[in-house]
């Protein structure tokens, strides 16, 4: 499964912290809900198009905290540049 996007509300702690993020494995499209931080509860959905997904993550989204995209880590990890 790859991770394509990944939201969190820039809030701290377990109790405020929430994250969305938007995976795809072959065909099949997944977006994860979470509260409170890596600790915490998720709820699944499960799309069979990036546009269904979407549509879910844009609800998601929706509401008054200010959402921040995250950039999903590169398949095999993060490298450092030769210094």
């Amino acid at each position: 499964m790859e991770q394509r996007k990944h939201w969190w509300n820039g809030k701290w702690g377990r109790l405020a912290r929430r994250d969305v993020f938007l995976r795809v494995d072959a065909d099949r499209w997944h977006v994860e809900q979470r509260a409170g931080g890596a600790e915490g509860i998720s709820r699944f959905y499960e799309y069979g198009s990036v546009d269904e997904a979407e549509e879910t993550v844009r609800a998601l989204l929706d509401g008054p905290d200010t959402w921040r995209e995250l950039s999903p880590r590169p398949p095999g990890g993060w490298t450092l540049p030769n210094s």
